[in-house]
């Protein structure tokens, strides 16, 4: 649930932010865009790695830059809460260029004439961005909170690579513990029924996300 609401949230907050200030036409905005959706082609494996580099408590690049600063090494993936909130935090950042994507195509199908009509009624730039852009843009919130979502809840690829589930279990996902269960502990009837429980589960709440999002549409429409 950590993983998938929290980098459901965060890429929401951040996608929504980046399509907002990169819809404008301000000089060089094609390439901003370009290095943003960059992370979401490179493998989660090689992407998991090359933080793993960066968080590692011997040779890390943060753990040298504590140092420089006169600080001390820290474990930072062997604490529980850090190595949650890191994880969180290099999925939401590999994938926030698929939510910017998706609302900046949902803030290009806004008609101008709207904006236009709220500027002449002495509406301000909050109260257009209230009033216009969030109802117009349902679909896109739709699209973006599912796929992230799902993507959320059966993570697995930078949790194996980062912290391989420790310290302990402490930070596996159902995915990388139906993993565990399989290869490490032989116990293939119940991680299948693990793997069952899971599809379950991402249904449901897709589901109830769908209903829910396209009645809030439906409500303002």
């Amino acid at each position: 649930m950590v993983y998938g609401f929290g980098s459901t949230l965060v890429q929401q907050v951040v996608g929504l932010a980046l399509a907002l200030a990169l819809d404008r036409a301000v000089r060089g905005r094609g390439l901003a865009r370009a290095i943003i959706y960059l992370p979401v082609l490179v493998s989660p494996i090689v992407m998991g790695t090359m933080y793993y580099l960066f968080f590692s408590y011997n040779s890390g690049g943060l753990n040298d830059l504590v140092i420089a600063l006169g600080g001390e090494r820290t474990a930072w993936l062997s604490d529980a809460g850090a190595a949650v909130a890191i994880i969180v935090a290099v999925n939401s950042l590999q994938f926030v260029g698929i939510s910017m994507v998706i609302y900046l195509a949902g803030l290009q199908s806004i008609p101008t004439m709207y904006y236009e009509a709220a500027r002449l009624d002495g509406a301000n730039s909050w109260q257009s961005f209230r009033n216009i852009t969030v109802p117009m843009l349902q679909p896109a919130f739709a699209t973006s909170i599912v796929l992230n979502l799902i993507g959320g809840l059966k993570l697995f690829d930078v949790i194996q690579v980062l912290t391989g589930g420790g310290p302990g279990y402490a930070t596996n996902s159902v995915s990388t513990l139906i993993a565990k269960m399989y290869f490490d502990s032989q116990r293939a009837g119940y991680a299948s029924a693990m793997g069952v429980v899971l599809f379950l589960i991402i249904a449901v709440f897709t589901l109830l996300l769908n209903t829910m999002l396209n009645r809030r549409r439906l409500e303002q429409l």
